[in-house]
């Protein structure tokens, strides 16, 4: 049984008796996430460090909501605390190996950029040595955030081509009326016994595994979703065609001042796409979001789809900021 840092056994770790001998804290006061109290102290956390025109970057409030109630997230979660048990530094891996951390600069130990990329790395070798893949440790920052990018660069992640492209549109000028292709439909979600099909939906359309049922529903589950803003199309034969997962955070927008909704995930099934659904389905998600008294709709996609970006200009979305990607190599010990 692996012993977290304060003396207590997590079950979590267990995984990692493999690499126990290699990964020791300089800093004592941490320890591997272990429930609400200590998501709560990550919120708080992230409030305080954030600056507040970057408050909605990934991972923000509703993000790290969704993502710890994933069980794998749990146990790829670890927090550093002070001598007075305040919290100043986190750090996890998502399911899509991808580093997501914040810390306290003034209060947190100097050391704690190294162990928050070895916590990264001993989560990526576990993960290897379960799948007997290659993987990277992967993370990302806005382009002009120029003290995250030394710190990713000087822990020896490399910079790559892809792009996050973070995009809006305001809602208070004219917005056009759908135009559902003959024979389709659009309605919100039923309920939770279609997940299985939208999950499905999703991979088909990205050609990947990635979106788990168990990813679904955490999205459905935070406070604030609102299934009347989770849209569908459906096709003639009653597939589901498309997707467009529209949302609200008053919490989010009461902290930055701005009064914004999203508009994605979205997604086409490749037996439907070029139809103009995605264009259909944003424009329905313009309209439900100002109803609610949003201004700007906002949305995100990558450098390589073009057809999105597309999309996006069409009905009226500008950039806003871009993110970069970097890579660290991990090799298996």
């Amino acid at each position: 049984m692996t012993i977290l840092f304060d003396g207590t056994p997590n079950p979590a770790l267990a995984r990692l008796t493999d690499h126990s001998e290699r990964f020791r804290m300089i800093i004592p006061a941490s320890h591997t996430y272990s429930g609400a109290k200590d998501l709560q102290s990550m919120i708080d956390l992230l409030v305080a460090v954030r600056p507040t025109d970057r408050i909605t970057d990934y991972p923000s409030v509703v993000d790290l909501r969704e993502a710890l109630a994933l069980t794998n997230v749990q146990g790829n979660t670890h927090l550093w605390f002070d001598a007075n048990d305040q919290i100043v530094g986190f750090a996890f891996v998502d399911p899509y190996n991808n580093l997501r951390f914040e810390f306290d600069q003034q209060a947190a130990h100097p050391d704690i950029e190294s162990e928050i990329v070895t916590w990264g790395v001993e989560c990526i070798r576990r993960a290897m040595q379960e799948s007997g893949e290659s993987l990277t440790l992967d993370a990302s920052c806005r382009d002009d955030d120029i003290e995250r990018i030394a710190l990713l660069e000087r822990h020896g992640f490399v910079m790559q081509e892809m792009r996050s492209l973070h995009m809006v549109r305001s809602l208070n000028e004219p917005i056009p009326t759908p135009q559902v292709p003959v024979g389709f439909s659009i309605r919100h979600v039923a309920g939770e016994q279609e997940v299985e099909a939208i999950v499905a939906l999703h991979r088909a359309a990205f050609g990947t595994e990635n979106m788990t049922v168990e990813e679904r529903f955490a999205m459905m589950g935070v406070p604030e979703y609102d299934s009347e803003l989770d849209l569908l199309a459906i096709a003639p034969d009653s597939r589901f065609a498309a997707y467009c997962m529209c949302s609200i955070s008053q919490e989010e927008n009461e902290r930055t001042g701005r009064n914004e909704g999203y508009t994605d995930p979205i997604a086409t099934h490749p037996d439907f796409q070029r139809r103009g659904l995605a264009q259909a389905l944003l424009l329905m998600g313009f309209h439900k979001l100002k109803q609610r008294g949003i201004d700007v709709a906002v949305i995100s996609t990558s450098s390589e789809n073009i057809a999105m970006q597309r999309t996006a200009k069409v009905v009226g979305f500008r950039l806003q900021s871009t993110k970069l990607w970097f890579a660290k190599p991990v090799l298996q010990n």
